[in-house]
């Protein structure tokens, strides 16, 4: 089998691992808000690209061991992936981005109703940190990772970066506060998906610095090339409703740079990431291919 097709593969057995591990998370809740537990379940199994799990699992294989080897690594997996389907559950709501289309079906609170989209987020949110502090890890590892997590969803991080979006609408916006922007509400989480795979595999912290230079340049990226894909892709394609922020008139890194110059902007990006990964070496290399995945992605 070539490196590619291992890469290829472990991405494959990689999703599938998060994707059973979040179905396994609600398996033994017994509540008597079924129809609550329902919608959250809609929520977190629809899909979706997965990255964010896919960014912690590649990290913590940085020494070599193997998935098994790392304690709580599938608690950490789950809980970013259920952090960022509540942003998105919250983000599609009429007073937020107001869609109709997630993952290529309905929105939560188009499939069920607002209230009960609120409720999912709220609950999806608190049950990320659940997973975390029941998790295997030792205790000064679940406070490093809840404080991650907290941090990159807050004020300084997805709820900033999403108030500066709403309040941006129709106004310019210079290429450094646009970056601003979505290093807080795009790139935070990606980033605290980087610091939390190597929190679990006990890096120092000059290390895991290191790691939040490959995190940041893809942070940015990932956005860049969503603006680029929703200039030129249909809502099919993206499972989404394509070409929405440029009706809502939301400045975008295609609105401010052209298509050709946001496409370029997006080479330099990934160039970076990989760039910043060189200490690492072949150890790398899950890291390297994930940034891969995020610049040629077609949704």
């Amino acid at each position: 089998m070539s490196f590619d097709a291992v890469t290829a593969e472990w991405l494959k057995q990689s999703t599938q691992r998060v994707d059973a591990a979040i179905a396994h998370s609600f398996k033994d809740m017994s509540v008597s808000a079924q129809g609550l537990k329902e919608a959250m379940v809609y929520a977190a199994t629809g899909g979706g690209k997965r990255i964010r799990p896919l960014l912690t699992y590649a990290t913590a294989s940085l020494k070599g061991q193997t998935l098994d080897q790392v304690p709580g690594i599938d608690a950490c997996a789950v809980a970013l992936e259920l952090f960022h389907t509540y942003s998105l559950v919250h983000d599609d709501m009429p007073s937020m981005d107001n869609d109709d289309l997630r993952r290529g079906r309905a929105t939560v609170h188009k499939a069920y109703d607002e209230a009960t989209a609120l409720l999912v987020g709220d609950a999806l949110q608190t049950m990320a940190f659940d997973l975390i502090a029941n998790s295997a890890m030792s205790d000064p590892q679940k406070v490093k990772a809840m404080a991650t997590l907290s941090k990159s969803g807050g004020l300084e991080g997805m709820a900033g970066g999403q108030a500066i979006d709403l309040e941006s609408v129709g106004k310019p916006l210079t290429k450094d506060s646009l970056e601003n922007m979505h290093r807080l509400k795009t790139g935070a989480l990606l980033r605290a998906s980087v610091r939390m795979g190597g929190i679990a595999i006990e890096l120092k912290e000059q290390d895991l610095a290191q790691l939040d230079q490959f995190a940041s340049s893809l942070g940015l990226l990932f956005q860049v090339v969503d603006d680029n894909l929703d200039q030129v892709s249909d809502s099919q394609t993206l499972g989404k409703t394509a070409g929405k922020d440029a009706a809502a008139n939301k400045p975008t890194f295609v609105s401010l740079m052209g298509l050709s110059g946001a496409q370029a902007f997006a080479k330099e990006l990934h160039q970076e990431a990989i760039d910043s990964l060189s200490v690492w070496g072949d150890n790398a290399h899950l890291l390297k291919s994930i940034a891969n995945k995020v610049l040629h992605r077609e949704n």
